[in-house]
């Protein structure tokens, strides 16, 4: 049984060889799919010393599949470079965004209202995640300092490519220019006041312990930082516009538990070396 390909996450070595042996052994592209995404779950140096083997020398079943096994390694949550330096892609440690008080503080706010407007909708821009590093809960992060991720709630998800904004741990965002998927320089705007109002007051905190890396993975009404993602469709990671790595995968957001205008999910992905914040959308 080769389908969800989590069960083999860390699996041990006799599971991990004897995946290499059906995958070394695979005649056919879906077969061949299926027993990378379970070897990149199983993520150990040998895993990865097998994806690369085969991203340096593709087997005939390449021909039948879209991506290499350096994409299929994201799955389990890290990819390696052309010289096979391995490359961590998420955290092992995940906290669930929980409803808090009225009035209760939290390192971790989704939607703060700011007061500049997209240049593409006119709809007011707001901090989507503020994230303060310092917590002793987020320490994890390596942050020391605020995060803060910034779009346009009703433009993200119609942009060719993420939403990119630059952080400074004093709070400080410097949002990157972007562009329609379309072309067109103008939309309408889809988000109302009241919509606007909903998100940037939503009852979300930071939980205050841990849940499992896989708590967001499967289901689409959390809100979570760090683990594993869900994603609506691909594994789908970042590069940083600016030293051309891949981004760590941070937070995701399902827009239809912050507000009603939205289905989907938003993925926020930051870049420690350059201090990038990079957002996408996936729906089905």
């Amino acid at each position: 049984m080769f389908w969800p390909c989590e069960i083999y996450y860390h699996a041990p070595a006799d599971v991990r060889d004897g995946l290499i042996h059906a995958l070394l052994s695979a005649e056919y592209s879906s077969a061949a799919s299926n027993l990378m995404s379970c070897l990149a779950m199983q993520g150990d140096d040998k895993a990865m010393e097998t994806l690369l083997e085969l991203e340096r020398n593709p087997r005939p079943w390449r021909k039948g599949l879209y991506v290499d096994p350096s994409s299929y390694a994201q799955i389990g949550g890290w990819t390696f470079d052309k010289e096979g330096q391995k490359i961590q892609l998420n955290f092992d440690t995940c906290y669930p965004m929980v409803k808090g008080t009225t009035g209760e503080k939290s390192p971790v706010r989704i939607g703060r209202e700011r007061e500049d407007t997209c240049p593409h909708c006119g709809g007011r821009v707001v901090d989507i995640l503020v994230l303060d590093g310092r917590d002793e809960r987020l320490k994890f992060l390596g942050l020391d300092g605020i995060l803060t991720a910034t779009c346009c709630p009703s433009c993200v998800g119609f942009l060719k490519g993420p939403a990119f904004n630059r952080f400074t741990l004093d709070g400080g965002v410097e949002v990157f220019p972007s562009e329609l998927f379309d072309g067109a320089e103008k939309t309408d705007c889809y988000v109302s006041p009241e919509e606007y109002k909903a998100l940037t007051e939503n009852p979300f905190v930071l939980g205050e312990a841990p849940v499992s890396l896989f708590y967001g993975a499967a289901c689409q009404d959390v809100n979570t930082i760090g683990g594993f993602a869900n994603w609506v469709q691909d594994a789908e990671y970042t590069t940083c516009p600016h030293c051309g790595k891949p981004m760590k995968y941070l937070a995701q957001i399902q827009w239809d538990m912050v507000f009603d205008c939205a289905e989907g999910t938003l993925y926020v992905e930051f870049c420690p070396d350059c201090h990038i914040v990079s957002m996408q959308h996936q729906q089905t």
